[in-house]
């Protein structure tokens, strides 16, 4: 078990799930969205994990809100390894 989780594993994790999904690792390339990036958002104290959709929007992954990083992190690797699987 991690013992603290940092916003840097948490985008470690993010890079990982980009890369095994063949999703583009930026949201925006010449400002326009790259769809199926998946990127953490920051609010509320918390955090999510979303993908961009074709139209610029975006939506939570994992259907959690923002939620503490250990609990986000420990279901980014359940779902990595799901997909990985």
């Amino acid at each position: 078990m991690i013992a603290r989780v940092t916003a840097a594993q948490l985008e470690a994790a993010v890079h990982r799930l980009n890369r095994i999904t063949g999703s583009p690792q930026q949201p925006y390339a010449n400002g326009l969205p790259r769809e199926g990036n998946y990127h953490l958002s920051g609010s509320y104290g918390g955090w999510a994990l979303h993908r961009m959709t074709k139209d610029g929007g975006t939506f939570d992954v994992l259907n959690t809100g923002h939620i503490n990083k250990r609990d986000l992190i420990n279901r980014m690797y359940a779902y990595t390894n799901g997909i990985a699987a």
